[in-house]
């Protein structure tokens, strides 16, 4: 089978609003390479969406779930509990920021995290309300979507929405929106939409995935955190895509210093395997009764013996201080492109969460969303796997696994500079 004969199939065969972004069929990946169903080689820069941040086929992961595989692959945590799920979670209780002690649960998906957040928020204060913000992306479920900051093609035609969730503007300088402008919003908000009193929860993202890769500053998650303080609010922290030393640290809200009261968790965390989390501070977290929280598969054995061996190799292999050094390897050669290149408006980063924002001629209102598509698709073209996100969809994100080789690191980053010139005016 080739990629022409498999996507033919494709398009018989699944629905339209799984999109795709690139029309290649994997059949083989190791590390940061990926072979297509017509043998050929790419480098990804993509990683399953910050999913293999330890690389395709890590050989510890692999070794650690072949040996639950060898066990059990699946008895269902609410019937017969099993150790790696304790240990797992004990481990990330260990490592989530600030001192207050914590309890974590397990799940499958992303979404599924975000919406038992919610559950717990709403549970622990007695409040129904949420906001988040303009740019953010937590999820298609129901709650996933309502939280959601951005309409296409999120939200488009799925409504209506769970009610009392309100979005404020995210900092983002670039686009013109400060940091006071956007802790105004908030006040703006207690005063006409909805009392501090009402409000359970605060979601936010570290660094806006889908919306950007722009970051939230130390002072703004300061800020938040104090407001939340003083109104009794909890504060969440997405690090569903910031999160396991994607960003330099194992999660990205410790650059501010902050202690979170919740904070959902998924994508690397098992290096491919699906499992998310809710890691939150232990009296927060027991507030939901018995059964009230859960789900078939949540914390499947597989997962969780994987993700402590993505733990262990993050440890191991000193990833947040690799996640540092490829940020800045690729900033570096994207702001050297910028010294002759008017289209990359900005370029930005926080770890191994670099981005590079394109417009036309400089201006950063007028984003560039066919000069970002054809890169992508250029970029393909010669053997470079890219993502583009942004609410204006004009962003390049580089998401390389932190294993990453060096050398193959510089031989995507001159694929992604061949393709840059070739999609110039």
């Amino acid at each position: 089978m080739n990629n022409e004969t498999l996507w033919k199939r494709r398009e018989a065969a699944i629905p339209r609003g799984l999109g795709m972004m690139h029309p290649v069929f994997a059949t083989r990946a190791s590390n940061a390479e990926i072979w297509d169903a017509d043998g050929r080689r790419y480098i990804d820069f993509a990683a399953g969406i910050a999913v293999t941040n330890t690389g395709h086929n890590h050989p510890a992961i692999k070794a650690a779930v072949a040996a639950q595989l060898d066990n059990f692959s699946h008895v269902c945590a609410q019937v017969t509990p099993y150790e790696p799920y304790v240990a797992l979670a004990e481990k990330l209780n260990a490592l989530a920021p600030g001192e207050t002690p914590k309890k974590t649960i397990f799940l499958t998906t992303g979404a599924e995290a975000v919406e038992n957040a919610i559950k717990i928020a709403r549970a622990a204060t007695g409040r129904p309300g949420v906001i988040a913000f303009s740019g953010g992306f937590h999820g298609r479920t129901m709650m996933g979507m309502a939280l959601t900051g951005k309409v296409v093609p999120y939200k488009t035609g799925f409504g209506p929405f769970p009610s009392d969730i309100y979005h404020v503007p995210f900092p983002a300088p670039y686009l013109g929106i400060s940091e006071a402008a956007s802790l105004d919003a908030i006040a703006r908000l207690f005063k006409s939409d909805i009392e501090a009193s009402r409000v359970a929860a605060i979601i936010i993202e570290p660094v806006q995935g889908e919306g950007g890769f722009y970051a939230a500053s130390p002072a703004f998650m300061q800020a938040l955190r104090s407001l939340c303080d003083t109104h009794g609010i909890l504060l969440i922290a997405d690090e569903i895509q910031t999160g396991f030393a994607r960003t330099g640290a194992m999660f990205a809200v410790e650059h501010a210093g902050i202690e979170p009261d919740l904070m959902t968790v998924a994508k690397a965390m098992a290096g491919g395997f699906p499992i998310s989390g809710v890691i939150g501070k232990a009296a927060i977290m027991d507030a939901a009764g018995p059964g009230g929280l859960g789900g078939t598969y949540g914390g499947s054995p597989l997962g969780c013996a994987a993700g402590l061996a993505v733990l262990e190799t993050i440890e191991r292999e000193s990833l947040c201080q690799r996640a540092i050094e490829i940020g800045d390897r690729i900033v570096r050669h994207c702001e050297a492109l910028r010294q002759s290149d008017r289209g990359i408006g900005e370029v930005r980063t926080l770890g191994a969460m670099t981005a590079v924002e394109l417009v036309v001629d400089g201006d950063a209102d007028a984003p560039d969303v066919a000069r970002t598509a054809a890169l992508v698709a250029e970029a393909r073209k010669r053997g470079l796997l890219l993502l583009s996100c942004g609410v204006r969809g004009n962003v390049i994100r580089f998401l390389a696994p932190l294993t990453i080789p060096m050398e193959q690191l510089d031989e995507g980053l001159d694929v992604f500079s061949a393709a840059l010139k070739a999609t110039a005016g």
